[in-house]
């Protein structure tokens, strides 16, 4: 385009001044000859202007119309830095109207001459580089205005470029060249491309080519703008564009995007044979679709390119940055991650196009959209800055976040959970989204009551799972359980404890009704596991278990623990039995303790029963009770003495003993398959399958029921016609 300028513009002027003025003036104006071989040449200080070469020139007596014949016309410039060539067949000039009129083709080679200020001779350069042609026809040049025109095809061309376009008009007062319409240019080289606009307007003076509608195409990439400058250097190369107006770029083909901006520039090499940076600005929008589909938003967005293969190295995007990535869940639903930062910085892998890795600037948030909106978890990531990094297919595979990282989860009709660490770091699947998330430093956990702290949390998306680890505890309301590793389901509230386990159930209000587990101390449970529900708020203790309250203490292998109504049930087995001490008091108010031991155990605390199963066996100071059942009825509160406190461990009322009773007491062996126990009495009653008292001193006593007591050597027998009683002495011989 510059090259048109410049031969328009220096051929009109030369053809007007040197053809037209000097030719006639050698002939003579008033006689119809011809001259042979003519040459008219023009100089100043010394230096040749132009030269002006025509084979033969008519000079007409009508009207004083001229004409030239095998024109050539070499420009030199008034520095000689130039060797212009203009070129033609037939030339005419209407002195009336000031017109001259190029009659057929008009070539022109623009070529600049940086040894001609070291030869005044103005002899051609050495070596002609990259020459400019031009080729039009018809062009009408007006002596009296500069201004020049045709509105036949215009043609251009060079080492690098080629074009054309429909009709030239050239402006002397402005200095302005506009071609008319149907501009067309094509970029040869290792990058093709092709350009094309509905008018395009050069001007010297800015140096600058100014196309309308413009459209560009190279391969599967094409542009569009509304208006597109160029801004040329003093040597005619291109220094920057600026296209404005409906600005697209897009990119076509398996993984398309598009660009859209108010305006975009490039800025170009110094060399002029790659672009340096391509900046977007004002509402930027770019969209990419494919394998990994993505939308982002900015106010400007900055490409940096490097190499004559325009490699992008950079890419750095501002104001308002939202990035929106749409992601595929193992289940083939939609799931969106979205990234909002003050600015957002992308670098490239080295002589590779596809990213490396992304740093924001400023506070930023990443978005886990759900699937449903209406009722899917929302997820938000905040931290003072994000980095990213992409795997070998440039899909984001990593972001680690810090100081401050911060993450809230949302779903309706439930409270905000909301986790803090000094760090953060997610893990991506390729094409499944985010994998997992890492909070390292500082750790806490809010979910409506719920909190919880530790060094380390790893929250895992497919399952909802957040590992705790380093010192890690829970909290509610009403327990605090600590523990080597903790798990906690974000759905469901469900927790999972493993190593050196240890609940304190607190805030408890006293149970009037109650017996082992009736105070408003707290209750405490230690195990190497535990997994508690949240509703209903059952913890379960396995490996090692033990609860107490003051001074009641059940130890199982297993023990659940019902909070709300303060139940258990445990389960042992014949190696690692259940162990329960309870205490029994006789009439004086002085009290024994009961250790009882069982596989099974089932308390219910407003009942105030204690069922035991499985190998049970009672254990008192100087009794032992076993059975394979037993329910122990206990004291309420308000049955305690006045003088006695919480600390006293739950009182046995009565108890029931069932299948294969034995009582053994020193000296003395009872057997049944029923017992009844009454601690107020101390006494025993024995019944069912022909139960006896063996008796070291008296012998042994069978009946259908038999009554002792501890205290004393009573025993009361009772038969029946079916069953008389039966007692067997020994006799001393």
């Amino acid at each position: 385009m510059v090259l048109l300028v410049g031969g328009a513009y220096f051929y009109a002027r030369h053809r007007l001044r040197n053809a037209i003025k000097e030719v006639p003036g050698k002939i003579g104006m008033e006689i119809q000859q011809s001259a042979q071989g003519f040459t008219i040449s023009r100089s100043e200080q010394g230096r040749t202007l132009f030269k002006i070469q025509a084979s033969k020139v008519v000079q007409f007596r009508q009207g004083g119309r001229a004409e030239l014949h095998d024109v050539s016309i070499i420009l030199y410039g008034r520095d000689s830095t130039r060797f212009d060539q203009i070129y033609g067949a037939d030339f005419e000039y209407d002195p009336q109207s000031g017109d001259v009129i190029a009659k057929g083709p008009v070539q022109i080679d623009l070529e600049s001459n940086a040894q001609g200020l070291r030869n005044p001779n103005q002899a051609a350069p050495k070596e002609l580089k990259n020459p400019i042609h031009l080729k039009t026809m018809d062009l009408v040049f007006n002596q009296k205005t500069g201004n020049a025109s045709t509105k036949e095809k215009i043609e251009f061309n060079t080492l690098q470029i080629s074009g054309s376009a429909q009709g030239l008009s050239y402006t002397a007062t402005n200095k302005m060249l506009t071609l008319e319409s149907q501009v067309n240019v094509t970029f040869n080289g290792p990058f093709p491309a092709t350009v094309v606009a509905n008018r395009g307007i050069l001007t010297r003076d800015p140096r600058q080519f100014v196309l309308d509608h413009m459209r560009a195409r190279s391969g599967a990439r094409w542009g569009q703008a509304d208006k597109a400058t160029l801004f040329l250097r003093s040597d005619n190369t291109l220094d920057r564009v600026i296209a404005s107006g409906d600005v697209i770029a897009k990119v076509e083909g398996p993984s398309s995007g598009q660009v859209r901006a108010a305006q975009v520039e490039l800025l170009m090499r110094e060399d002029s044979e790659g672009i340096q940076s391509t900046i977007f600005s004002g509402d930027v929008n770019i969209e990419t679709s494919g394998a990994q589909s993505a939308e982002a938003r900015a106010e400007r967005v900055t490409f940096n390119f490097s190499g004559k293969k325009n490699i992008l190295q950079t890419a750095r995007s501002e104001g308002n940055v939202k990035l929106v990535q749409h992601e595929r869940s193992p289940s083939g639903a939609a799931q969106d991650l979205q990234l909002r930062a003050a600015a957002i910085d992308f670098f490239f892998a080295e002589g590779k196009r596809r990213l490396a890795r992304a740093e924001s600037s400023g506070l930023a948030e990443i978005a886990i959209l759900p699937v449903k909106p209406a009722t899917g978890q929302d997820t938000l990531a905040t931290a003072g800055k994000f980095q990213a990094g992409f795997d070998s297919q440039g899909r984001l595979q990593s972001v680690h976040g810090e100081p401050d990282a911060r993450i809230v989860s949302k779903t309706p009709g439930q409270p905000d959970r909301v986790s803090t660490s000094q760090r953060l770091d997610a893990s991506f699947r390729p094409g499944s989204g985010i994998e997992s998330l890492v909070q390292q430093g500082d750790f806490t956990y809010t979910d409506g009551e719920r909190k919880a702290w530790a060094d380390r949390a790893r929250y895992i998306l497919a399952d909802r799972i957040i590992s705790l680890e380093g010192s890690p505890r829970v909290a509610d309301s009403t327990t605090d359980t600590t523990a080597r590793n903790l798990r906690l389901n974000r759905e469901t509230g469900d927790a999972h404890a493993e190593g050196d386990v240890k609940s304190t159930y607190r805030d408890l209000k006293p149970q009037a009704t109650g017996a082992l587990l009736a105070s408003s101390s707290p209750i405490h449970v230690t195990a190497r596991t535990m997994t508690a529900h949240r509703s209903p708020a059952i913890a379960v203790y396995t490996g090692g278990a033990r609860l107490w309250q003051d001074a009641n203490i059940l130890e199982a292998p297993s023990i659940q623990f019902d909070r709300d109504h303060r139940s258990v049930v445990a389960e042992g087995a014949d190696t690692q039995p259940v162990s329960t001490v309870l205490v029994q008091a006789d009439k004086s108010g002085a009290v024994t303790p009961v250790t009882i031991t069982s596989t099974g155990l089932t308390y219910i605390d407003e009942n105030r029963l204690a069922r035991f199963q499985g190998r049970v066996q009672a254990q008192g100071a100087d009794l032992t009770v076993s059975a394979a059942e037993m329910d122990v009825y206990l004291k309420g509160s308000e049955q305690r003495a006045p003088n006695q406190t919480s600390a006293t461990p739950g009182k046995i009322d009565h108890i029931v003993a069932r299948k294969q009773v034995v009582i053994t007491q020193p000296g003395r062996r009872a057997s049944g398959e029923q017992l009844t126990y009454t601690a107020a009495e101390d006494k025993f009653v024995l019944t069912g399958g022909s139960p006896s008292i063996f008796d070291a001193e008296h012998g042994k006593v069978t009946g259908v029921s038999l009554t002792f007591f501890r205290s004393d050597d009573r025993v009361l027998v009772e038969g029946n016609n079916s069953h008389p009683t039966v007692t067997q002495t020994r006799v001393a011989r």
